[in-house]
């Protein structure tokens, strides 16, 4: 990685000594930015179009047959994978004539992105009563922290029921709560009870849910951005079989328990139990990178406009004797990588436009959204000059013609003028906010967070059927890889659309800076 590095940079140095060229002023909604009547109408293509449609669907297979192949080893950050996936989009964006878009001399092209994976190891736990200590039987509980060592000892065990309501924090402070599963998975009480001050959490898992079946979700890696300040909460799962081993000689048991938590009127009480928790994390380091390119407006003093997408994937996601053990991530996201490298590629050959147009292919997407993260806290640019950011994940999969959805409708100014382009260059916005459960589950949503007005704009998920379709047989499996069958025509679609999107963002007479 650091020979590559260097070599970029000679590579800038060289683009820097040569200049760029600059091309004529033009309107950026010249008529080459306007889709044809043809195009909108999706039409069977003839001549010119059709030839240069032909061309740009082959550059797209193209861009995703490279990535995705077995030789990128499912792209995953931090290993030789990665190193090929910079090398590959460096040199496609430095051919197209893009700048290197950190402004950071020392890093040029890529901003490195230090990531914390934390694996659990050490889980201990014991009960005493009345200064005896009590042993749970093996395999009855798991003992979990999200930071790097978390220890409790010999604190009093407070019963919550199902956690209702959050008891005061005088009433938490010093204790260790005991909460009834009752069928709800979802965290949302445990992480109250311990924002509201308890030392830990113990969940009894009273319900359909197994320990083994805890086991294989929170046991799996834990990643943060080295960054992130630690936070070591501790928590653990028991089973009601550990529940009543400890329980004996108390007159209590989980059915009278249950009991009391379902009467009306129920009130936290005390167990005469003390409890002692630990719980340890492995510490591993991944040093990875974001890259950043840049396409140089007249007027950078008016804003920016940023297209992104996500290079990472899984790397080797399954065990022998399976014959196919690599996620090659076909359709997420070389394909959102191809479609915008092949943005960049026409916005380049285009007029150049008033506002800087920023690239950035993150890491770290699959495992939180951290590549995206890193750029809003260490951004090359300060984050208020933004006007519009463009996610482009998941493209592959719709034919031509289709209408584009905005995932994370609503949730920006953007919407209206992405109407109002919709309709200059004839094309249609899905109505209706069908692709709203999915705004929270890719990179934009991780720049809204930071005040960035980001959306995702496709035409693939005007189609939910399709897009869920693909996510219960392929997403995130060794299938998401090139086939015969691989569908283009809406991925092309979402290209020529971003293409005069952008330059209509890029327009500061069409939309204005932010807060003017």
């Amino acid at each position: 990685m650091k020979r590559f590095r260097l070599a970029m940079n000679r590579i800038l140095m060289a683009l820097l000594a040569a200049g760029l060229v600059i091309h004529p002023l033009m309107d950026p909604l010249a008529a080459a930015s306007r889709p044809s009547a043809k195009q909108a109408a999706s039409k069977p293509l003839k001549g010119k179009e059709a030839k240069a449609r032909a061309e740009l669907e082959a550059q797209l297979r193209a861009h995703i047959v490279e990535l995705a192949s077995d030789a990128y080893q499912g792209r995953e950050p931090g290993t030789d994978g990665e190193t090929l996936t910079l090398r590959y989009i460096g040199r496609q964006w430095f051919d197209i004539g893009l700048q290197s878009g950190t402004n950071n001399p020392l890093h040029p092209w890529f901003a490195p992105v230090e990531i914390i994976g934390r694996d659990p190891s050490v889980s201990r736990a014991f009960f005493t009563r009345k200064g005896k200590r009590l042993y749970l039987p093996d395999g009855t509980i798991l003992v979990l922290t999200s930071g790097k060592r978390s220890l409790v000892e010999n604190a009093p065990l407070l019963f919550v029921g199902k956690g209702d309501r959050v008891p005061p924090q005088a009433e938490l402070a010093g204790k260790v709560v005991l909460l009834l599963d009752g069928g709800i998975e979802h965290s949302g009480r445990q992480d109250a009870l311990l924002k509201g001050g308890a030392l830990a959490v113990i969940t009894v898992l009273d319900g359909e849910r197994s320990l083994d079946t805890v086991a294989a979700y929170r046991k799996r890696t834990a990643y943060a951005l080295a960054s992130d300040k630690p936070v070591s909460e501790l928590e653990a799962f028991l089973t009601p079989e550990g529940l009543n081993a400890v329980l004996a000689g108390t007159g209590l048991d989980l059915a009278k328990l249950q009991g009391e938590a379902a009467m009306a009127g129920f009130a936290p009480r005390l167990i005469d139990l003390g409890v002692s928790l630990e719980a340890t994390t492995r510490e591993t380091r991944i040093r990875t990178h974001n890259i950043i390119g840049k396409l140089p407006g007249r007027r950078p003093e008016t804003g920016a406009v940023l297209v992104l997408a996500h290079w990472d994937h899984f790397g080797q996601c399954a065990e022998p004797p399976a014959e196919d053990l690599i996620c090659n991530g076909a359709v997420d996201n070389a394909s959102g990588l191809a479609v915008m490298t092949e943005i960049a590629r026409r916005l380049a050959d285009g007029p150049q436009l008033d506002r800087d147009v920023y690239f950035l292919a993150t890491t770290g997407e699959e495992i939180g959204f951290l590549g995206a993260r890193a750029f809003a806290e260490n951004p090359p640019l300060p984050l208020g000059r933004i006007v519009a950011a463009f996610n482009i994940d998941t493209v592959a999969l719709a034919p031509a013609g289709r209408p584009f959805e905005i995932v994370g409708k609503g949730l920006t100014p953007l919407d209206p003028q992405i109407e109002v382009y919709a309709k200059f260059a004839k094309r249609r916005i899905a109505p209706g906010n069908a692709a709203a459960p999915y705004a929270h589950r890719q990179d934009g949503w991780a720049l809204l967070k930071y005040g960035v007005p980001a959306v995702m704009v496709s035409s693939s998920w005007s189609d939910i059927a399709l897009v869920e379709a693909f996510m219960d047989s392929d997403y995130h499996r060794p299938g998401d890889k090139v086939s015969r069958g691989l569908v283009l025509g809406g991925a092309a679609d979402d290209v020529e659309f971003h293409v005069g999107l952008v330059r209509w963002f890029a327009d500061p007479r069409r939309v204005p800076e932010r807060g003017k």
